[in-house]
C-alpha cells in the first residue's frame, strides 16, 4: 500500500510578509475591491460593487493523470471562489508532444492565455509569453532565469526519477537486496525473468515516457560528467558516436530488447500503473506522480521506490532546477483584468492550503519560498533523500537545459523515436548515432535561418 507510516513533509523555508499576502489575499480580479475604505469602516446598508465578468483560457500537459486532476481541482475551487471569473480548460490527452500539442493551438489562433511553459527559451525567442509579473516573483525562492529574466512560476521544484518496484515480485524471485550498481541491476532482471514475470513495463505509446529511460543512460554516461555537452555538440566538439553516448544508448537497447514488456511501443503512460499492480510486471521506471496512480489502482499494492545507481555505484538524478512552469502569454498580456485575473489565480494556486493538495496529488517538491506541509509516503520520502543527498549528482534531461545548453526545440521527439526505431529493428548504435548527429546539425542550421 502507499504507506503505512505517514511522515511530514516540512519545507522550511523563508516567508516574507509580501509573500504572505500574495499567497493568503487576494484572490479576486482587478476592479473588484470595494474600494480603499476598510470593510468594518463601511455603511452596513452600503450596496455590494458588482464584480466584472472575465475570463481567460488555460493549457497545460495532461498526459499524467494525477497532474491533470490536481490542476483541473485547483481551476474549480478558483472559479467557485471567484464566480466572476471564467476559466476555460483547452488541455487535451494525447500521445501527442506537449511542445507539438502547443504549436499547434498557437497555428490555430488557440495558445492558451496561461499556459504551462516547459520549452521557455523557444516560447519566450518567439515573443509567446512575456515576464512574470513581478509583484510575483517574491512567492518563490530564485526561480530559474532565461537571458536573466523570470519567465515562470515554477509548479514545482524537479523531482528524481527511479525504479518503482513490486515488493511481492522481487520476495517471489528471491530478491532480498537493492542493486549498488547497475550490474547489479541487470541481475536481478535475470532474477526476474526466471520467476516468470516481465521485469520492466515502459509506456512508449507516449513519446515522452521513452524519455525517462533515454535520460537515465544519457546522466549517467554524459551528464553526470559534462553539464555542458549539449553546447559542446552544438559546437560540433563532441558527437552522439562519442564512446561515452554509444555506451549509454548501447545499454539503453539492451536493456529494451532483453527485459522490457514486448508491447512496450503500443502501451500507453496511463496503462502503466495497472500493469504494475496486477502483476504482469515487476517494475516501472518513472516519476514520483505516478505513486498516487499506484495507490489509487491497487490501496493494497506494496511497493518500493529507488535511484538506479550507474555502473561504478553512483547515483545520478533529474533534480536541478530548470526554466518551466506557469507563464502568461504575451496576448493575455495585453489585457489589464485578464492580465490581474490569471495573477490572482496563481497566488491561489500557490497558497498553502491549495498548494499542497496539488503538490500531494502528484508527490512534488515545492518551488515557493513559504513553508508548505502535507503528508508524504515511504516512497516520496526516498525521492527526497536522494535530492537531500550532497553525493547524488543533480542532473537534468536532455531537452530540460537552456541558454548555450539548449537543444533544437524539435530535435527531442525526433531523436526519441529514432531509439524506438533502433530497438525495435535492432540496429546497429553507431549508425544511429551518426544518423543523429546530421539531424541535430541540420536542425540548428535551420534554426539560425
Amino acid at each position: 500500500m502507499l504507506t503505512k507510516t505517514m511522515m511530514k513533509l516540512s519545507v522550511l523555508l523563508l516567508a516574507t510578509t509580501t509573500a504572505l499576502t500574495a499567497c493568503g489575499g487576494n484572490n479576486n480580479s482587478a476592479g473588484n475591491s470595494a474600494g480603499n475604505t476598510p470593510a468594518s469602516e463601511a455603511p452596513a446598508n452600503a450596496p455590494q460593487e458588482t464584480k466584472k465578468e472575465v475570463s481567460f483560457t488555460i493549457g497545460y500537459a495532461s498526459g499524467d493523470p494525477a497532474t491533470k486532476k490536481a490542476i483541473a481541482d485547483t481551476v474549480k475551487k478558483f472559479t467557485e471562489a471567484n464566480p466572476n471569473v471564467t476559466i476555460k480548460d483547452l488541455s487535451e490527452t494525447s500521445s501527442a508532444a506537449y511542445l507539438d500539442w502547443l504549436k499547434t493551438k498557437d497555428a490555430v489562433g488557440e495558445f492558451p492565455d496561461l499556459v504551462e511553459m516547459r520549452d521557455t527559451e523557444v516560447f519566450a525567442d518567439a515573443g509567446k509569453i512575456v515576464e512574470l509579473p513581478s509583484d510575483l516573483l517574491d512567492l518563490f525562492e530564485a526561480p530559474p532565469q532565461v537571458d536573466g529574466k523570470v519567465w515562470n512560476a515554477p509548479l514545482q521544484v524537479n523531482a528524481p526519477q527511479g525504479i518503482i518496484y513490486s515488493k511481492k515480485a522481487y520476495a517471489d524471485a528471491g530478491i532480498t537486496e537493492l542493486p549498488k550498481t547497475y550490474d547489479e541491476f541487470i541481475a536481478i532482471q535475470e532474477k526476474l525473468k526466471t520467476s516468470g514475470i516481465t521485469p520492466i513495463v515502459v509506456g512508449g505509446k507516449d513519446i515522452f515516457h521513452m524519455g525517462f529511460w533515454v535520460n537515465k543512460f544519457l546522466i549517467d554516461d554524459v551528464y553526470s560528467k559534462d553539464p555542458d555537452w549539449n553546447s559542446k555538440r552544438t559546437a560540433k566538439t563532441v558527437s552522439f558516436t562519442d564512446a561515452n553516448v554509444v555506451q549509454g544508448i548501447t545499454d539503453f537497447k539492451e536493456l529494451f530488447k532483453n527485459y522490457v514488456d514486448k508491447g512496450w511501443l503500443s502501451t500507453g503512460d496511463n496503462q502503466t500503473a495497472s500493469i504494475l499492480v496486477s502483476g504482469k510486471a515487476a517494475q516501472l521506471y518513472s516519476g514520483t506522480w505516478m505513486f498516487t496512480q499506484i495507490a489509487e489502482a491497487d490501496p493494497n499494492f506494496e511497493f518500493g521506490f529507488y535511484g538506479l545507481p550507474d555502473r561504478e555505484g553512483n547515483i545520478n538524478v533529474i533534480g536541478l532546477p530548470s526554466p518551466a512552469g506557469w507563464s502568461l502569454s504575451t496576448e493575455a498580456a495585453k489585457d489589464a483584468e485578464k492580465t490581474e485575473a490569471i495573477k490572482d489565480f496563481i497566488r491561489f494556486f500557490f497558497a498553502p492550503e491549495q498548494y499542497s493538495n496539488y503538490l500531494a496529488t502528484i508527490n512534488a517538491i515545492p518551488s515557493t519560498k513559504e513553508k508548505v506541509t502535507y503528508d508524504t509516503s515511504e516512497q516520496m520520502q526516498v525521492a527526497l533523500d536522494l535530492i537531500a543527498d550532497t553525493n547524488v549528482v543533480k542532473s537534468l534531461a536532455i531537452n530540460n537545459w537552456w541558454g548555450d545548453n539548449l537543444i533544437p526545440p524539435q530535435f527531442r521527439n525526433w531523436y526519441y523515436k529514432l531509439l524506438q526505431d533502433l530497438v525495435v529493428k535492432d540496429g546497429d548504435v553507431t549508425k544511429y548515432m551518426q544518423d543523429a548527429d546530421k539531424e541535430y546539425d541540420n536542425q540548428v542550421k535551420a534554426n539560425q535561418m
